[in-house]
């Protein structure tokens, strides 16, 4: 599981993230909401060590890893799929992939199961990453993580911009992740995606979890989501 005790972060000397708590468990599903601006992708960063932790800690069952650089994160199974993909444009799907196993002990085992899993990557492997559609893009950038056979897979608003389609196929992946005992921590807007995927939603604003609820309690006129993600 991953738990993260009163942490706080920022960028240079602006404090972002005060005194963050969460605790994220193995085969389920935390969806982290809130409005523009309230800290959601910060703290994804800050959980990937790509935003320093100023106070406070995040641990991994025993492991401390808010001291770690990045690739150390990796090397720990922390994966993680940023908003806008972030793929290497000019490098082939294949070779992005390979990128993602650098960091990871899946070798080919976490290639067939990316390629499994998203059966398109397959009949692309030798095409150059820009030149894929929108959908196949965020397919190679959750590939690319899952090469890793993360422990943890943060991921920034995956679907946005998706057709349907393609957004149910993420989805799925998703629920096969928390099936396979992965702890999935997903940024997400849409209360009607919330309600089907998360088993805990964390409401933040102004750099806080306010609230953290159990997708139990939660139903779609919840006011919880007017109070921290309706405009």
């Amino acid at each position: 599981m991953l738990r993260i005790i009163g942490a706080s972060g920022g960028y240079a000397d602006a404090l972002v993230l005060r005194d963050i708590h969460l605790l994220a468990k193995s085969g389920e599903i935390t969806c982290v909401m809130g409005r523009n601006g309230a800290g959601k992708t910060t703290l994804m960063r800050l959980i990937a060590a790509l935003v320093r932790c100023k106070s406070g800690s995040i641990m991994l069952n025993s492991d401390v890893l808010s001291t770690l650089a990045p690739h150390q994160l990796a090397r720990h199974g922390i994966g993680y799929v940023p908003q806008g993909r972030r793929l290497f444009g000019p490098m082939t799907v294949a070779e992005n992939l390979a990128i993602g196993a650098l960091s990871g002990p899946a070798g080919q085992h976490g290639l067939n199961a990316v390629l499994t899993m998203f059966p398109r990557l397959k009949d692309r492997l030798g095409q150059t990453a820009s030149t894929l559609s929108g959908g196949e893009q965020q397919m190679l950038a959750i590939g690319r993580a899952m090469c890793l056979d993360p422990k943890v897979l943060l991921l920034d608003e995956p679907t946005e911009g998706l057709q349907p389609s393609v957004t149910q196929l993420i989805r799925d992946a998703i629920q096969q992740l928390k099936q396979n005992g992965v702890t999935v921590i997903l940024v997400e807007q849409r209360a009607d995606a919330v309600l089907k995927l998360a088993d805990q939603v964390c409401f933040m604003a102004h750099g806080q979890i306010m609230q953290t609820a159990q997708r139990a309690d939660l139903t779609a006129d919840s006011p919880l989501f007017h109070q921290y993600v309706g405009v």
